[in-house]
């Protein structure tokens, strides 16, 4: 019996499979290579590779800034205290060479009530005084009043006793309501008398030394008016020249 080699049994791949075995395995290489590079964007170009962030926030947009408000309107503007509302009548107009201040030594009042006082109590032909400024009672608290001596240029009837009538002829008669022997004039009111004061200092070059309390007038009677409690130091300090 013949006994066969058992290594004869086995049989030798061919060479030639093994030699198409390895451009298979390059081909496949260089194929995988071209698809990442495809999904990495393009060989030939410089473009970034998207990133893709998982969890992260989305990127803010800029938002655009608001378009600039108008400008709010301007309130109405308030002619100043002591320009025009206070110019006479021009064809009217004296020389003004002072201004005498008065108190009402009352608690309330107003231009039409010191009118009726003096029309009736007096047997004036009308109020005595060229203005006057309320306190809040029976007119405005420092509501400058003209009256009819002012806008008609009218000799005053507020200061009795000078040589001359010089006090009523020459000088402005301002009244306050109140009475200062007791209290002080409001705040409105002295910033209105102040106002109307350097009015009359401007356009009749009045200097502030012919600018006098009641009491205080050369040569009037004497009296306490315009009040012990009057702060004329504080008006003076004030004023101008």
């Amino acid at each position: 019996m013949r006994i066969q080699n058992p290594e004869s049994r086995i049989q030798s791949k061919p060479a030639g499979a093994a030699a198409g075995f390895l451009p298979a395995r390059i081909g496949l290489a260089v194929l995988l290579l071209a698809c990442q590079a495809w999904l990495q964007g393009c060989i030939y170009t410089d473009e970034p590779v998207p990133q893709i962030v998982v969890g992260g926030s989305l990127p803010s947009v800029p938002t655009p800034e608001p378009a600039p408000k108008p400008p709010a309107p301007s309130p109405p503007r308030t002619e100043p205290a002591g320009s025009a509302v206070w110019c006479p009548p021009s064809y009217l107009e004296k020389n003004w060479t002072a201004v005498i201040i008065h108190h009402s030594a009352t608690e309330n009042g107003n231009m039409a009530i010191f009118d009726k006082w003096h029309r009736e109590g007096r047997h004036w032909d009308g109020v005595g005084y060229h203005f006057v400024i309320g306190n809040g009672t029976d007119s405005g608290d420092g509501a400058v009043e003209q009256t009819y001596r002012w806008r008609g240029q009218k000799t005053g009837a507020h200061c009795g006793g000078t040589a001359g009538n010089w006090a009523n002829e020459d000088a402005v008669g301002i009244c306050l309501v109140g009475n200062f022997n007791k209290t002080v004039p409001t705040a409105r009111q002295m910033q209105s008398l102040l106002r109307l004061v350097r009015f009359l200092q401007t356009r009749y070059r009045i200097p502030k030394s012919r600018v006098y309390g009641h009491g205080t007038t050369p040569g009037a009677k004497s009296t306490d008016c315009p009040g012990r409690k009057f702060p004329m130091y504080w008006l003076k300090a004030r004023l101008a020249y």
